[in-house]
């Protein structure tokens, strides 16, 4: 692989804080020039906006521009997608003007059913640190003008790990549950390739969750960032919030079930359920 270069002229919807830093992806970090590097699947990426242009700077197998536009999302019109949200009433509007920037990242698969484990009852700075301890023990080593990075491991290279070892990587109790999934992958008892072939959010889902470790909202944020189902709505402490105070009203945030929000969001949103998810995430969370 070699170091290439591609620049992205005047984009729309492409603010790389809203991307991110919205809670959909682990491994991008903010250098003191204002760029990000991240590691994906492909390879290794900084990424800086200069003016009205994105520059990327990157070591990708398939090429740089291959994979920005996939990883990236490029192919799809989010100008489109926010002003079809902002009809939908003032909080709309607000959040896609707060958070104009965000795109859906297309992540691995894999890299996200993992990731997503070990988000469980988690904070993001420590999921961050785990899943580079475990790239780090485990990954394949990869360079970007002159630095190190380490590419998150294969179900292969993560078998090896016993679940002392998982768990001398920080993981707590999510050991056992990375160590059993890993191996369910590895076995095929859940193809991940078959599993892209699957149109019906719901079935996908389903097979979802038969891993260990993936419970309903794991299963949303999966089919949300890595297999681009923006009908999906992912729920946590944040989305709860935000949704009661802004629609149900309920004195006891508690009282709000599962079952609630998913009925209100579906009647709301529709097929854009999991992007308006990401928009008023955003936008609650970092104006709170």
């Amino acid at each position: 692989m070699e170091e290439q270069e591609y620049i992205l002229e005047k984009p729309e919807s492409f603010e790389l804080k809203h991307i991110f830093e919205c809670g959909q992806c682990f491994r991008w970090n903010e250098q003191q020039d204002g760029s990000y590097i991240g590691v994906i699947k492909q390879g290794v990426i900084q990424v800086q906006k200069q003016g009205d242009k994105i520059v990327f700077y990157g070591n990708c197998r398939n090429g740089l521009k291959n994979a920005v536009n996939d990883y990236f999302d490029l192919d799809n019109n989010y100008d489109k997608i926010k002003q079809k949200l902002a009809k939908i009433d003032v909080f709309m509007r607000n959040s896609t003007t707060f958070g104009a920037g965000i795109r859906i990242l297309h992540q691995d698969l894999w890299e996200t059913i993992i990731s997503f484990i070990i988000s469980a009852n988690n904070n993001i700075p420590r999921i961050k640190k785990i899943i580079e301890r475990i790239s780090q023990e485990y990954g394949e080593k990869i360079e970007l003008k002159g630095k190190i990075y380490h590419t998150f491991p294969t179900p292969e290279a993560l078998s090896k790990a016993t679940i002392a070892e998982l768990r001398a990587c920080g993981l707590g109790f999510r050991d056992k549950r990375v160590f059993h999934t890993t191996r369910m992958v590895l076995e095929k008892e859940i193809d991940l390739e078959q599993l892209k072939c699957i149109n019906d959010s719901e079935k996908l889902r389903n097979e979802l969750l038969k891993l260990d470790g993936v419970g309903r909202k794991v299963a949303d944020c999966i089919l949300l960032f890595a297999l681009k189902r923006f009908d999906v709505f992912p729920i946590d402490v944040w989305v709860r919030r935000v949704m009661n105070e802004l629609y149900i009203h309920e004195s006891n945030e508690e009282k709000v079930n599962q079952k609630m929000l998913l009925e209100l969001a579906n009647q709301k949103f529709f097929n854009l359920a999991g992007v308006a998810q990401q928009y008023l995430y955003y936008w609650k969370r970092e104006t709170s």
